[in-house]
């Protein structure tokens, strides 16, 4: 039985692999080529002819990780690091199911599709409408947060929770080239990384993801203006932080433009991507907030090497940021920018290595904060501003109390076993301008080293 499993999948080349691989794949004599575990088993429902013949597709995947810090903070929090935020505990991140249509832009007929998401996990907390923050950031008064998808199992479950991260109607109009546009609440195109675990090559995320919108609630349409070009263009709202993670039903009368540009090379190994949301900040205050984001992407040696460069930068006129009490209760101008870029290198066909390298400046320290999950749970039941119930009791959010740069170097790998099986370990250390974020507030620098692993479904 072992040699037969090693002719069907060569990795397995000692005794270790050999029992991951009767843990991983136990019928890979049966579906070896399968894209997902539900075709592996033979229970795809994509596969079924109604399924087909409607254009609608199930999928999911299920995300677990586990994260090792060399502070051993006391309040197992990785200081300003979301999403994978607790060392020395098994976090299910992401238990995700979409169900979607993906519609064909064409000139030539009308289509119609959609797409909704489902997450229950640890991630949960950071992919919520978030958009209203828990006090307004000009005068400090407790805000209600808004619905939509925050707190659904429950307002005091510190870890687990769910999230509704995208749901929205898509058409496609016969105009020109064929116009598409999406309606409803929908990922951000802004920056590089994702939300979605399967679409990211290392587990933690950068400073330039973590501290910008994830998602957004309004009306988005592309169109592309000839063979390498294409351009987005739309307005957004139920936020009050300019467009970004807004609602349903809150700040409705806020609309913010959201939108770029992107070019491709005729091979499709280059890319230059340059997207934007700006607008007045809530419907109380016209001030400027604004955020935008520049990516460029090549490949080298055949499209193995493949590097990206991200640009970000915020605005944020008139808050309060960590120069407020020290000037006296004036209002300032926030801005917050950075860079980060991505190398990685595929080995062969199941291995890739990765660096990612990153410089993130809070420059009126309004943006950067740790743990994401406090101020995340704070305000959960609309009843104004309460201690986070997702920190320890003896433990909140620790604020550096003014603007700092910050850092952090990562080192990974992935591995695909199978087709539908990644796993990521990676190696990241972080500091910052002697600003002490980590270690509940005792350290300037910080060391993780995390796995994880993804099966799709």
């Amino acid at each position: 039985m072992r040699l037969a499993l090693k002719r069907l999948c060569p990795w397995a080349r000692n005794r270790i692999a050999t029992a991951i691989l009767f843990l991983a794949c136990p019928l890979a004599m049966a579906q070896v080529n399968a894209s997902g575990l539900l075709e592996h088993v033979g229970a795809d429902v994509n596969g079924s002819a109604w399924m087909q013949r409607a254009g609608i597709r199930l999928g999911g995947w299920l995300n677990a990780s586990v994260t090792y810090n060399a502070s051993s903070p006391a309040d197992n929090f990785n200081g300003p690091v979301s999403f994978n935020d607790r060392t020395g505990e098994l976090q299910m991140n992401q238990f995700y199911l979409f169900l979607e249509r993906a519609v064909v832009v064409s000139s030539d007929e009308w289509d119609v599709g959609g797409r909704f998401d489902f997450v229950y996990g640890t991630d949960s907390i950071f992919t919520q409408a978030y958009g209203i923050p828990y006090v307004d950031p000009r005068t400090g008064r407790p805000l209600n947060r808004g619905h939509w998808d925050l707190h659904l199992a429950s307002w005091s479950d510190r870890f687990y929770g769910i999230a509704l991260p995208q749901a929205y109607a898509e058409f496609n109009l016969p105009l020109g080239s064929g116009l598409s546009v999406k309606a409803g609440h929908f990922y951000t195109p802004l920056g590089y990384e994702m939300v979605t675990a399967p679409d990211n090559f290392f587990i933690t995320k950068p400073y330039t993801f973590q501290f910008n919108p994830f998602t957004h609630t309004g009306i988005l349409s592309s169109y592309a203006v000839a063979a390498n070009w294409a351009v987005s263009a739309g307005a957004v709202t139920g936020s009050a932080t300019g467009g970004g993670d807004g609602g349903w039903d809150q700040q409705l009368g806020n609309w913010d433009f959201l939108g770029g540009a992107a070019w491709t090379s005729d091979d499709k190994s280059d890319s230059l991507n340059l997207t934007s949301m700006a607008g007045g900040r809530s419907e109380r205050f016209g001030d400027l907030w604004a955020v935008y984001s520049l990516v460029g992407k090549t490949g080298f040696l055949d499209n193995t090497l493949h590097y990206v460069i991200e640009h970000t930068h915020g605005f944020a006129d008139q808050v309060q940021t960590a120069n407020y009490d020290r000037n006296g209760g004036k209002l300032e101008n926030a801005q917050w920018y950075g860079i980060a870029q991505w190398l990685t290198y595929a080995l062969e066909e199941h291995w890739s290595v990765g660096l990612r390298a990153e410089w993130w400046r809070d420059n009126n320290g309004f943006r950067v904060s740790g743990p994401p999950r406090c101020s995340g749970s704070m305000n959960g039941n609309g009843a104004g501003a309460a201690r986070p119930y997702a920190c320890n009791p003896d433990f909140s959010t620790v604020y550096p109390f003014q603007g700092s740069g910050y850092y952090a170097l990562t080192l990974g790998l992935n591995w695909k076993p199978l087709n539908w099986v990644t796993l990521r370990p990676n190696a990241r250390y972080d500091w910052s301008d002697n600003i002490k974020i980590f270690d509940a507030g005792k350290r300037s620098d910080q060391f993780l080293f995390s796995a994880d692993v993804i099966v799709t479904f």
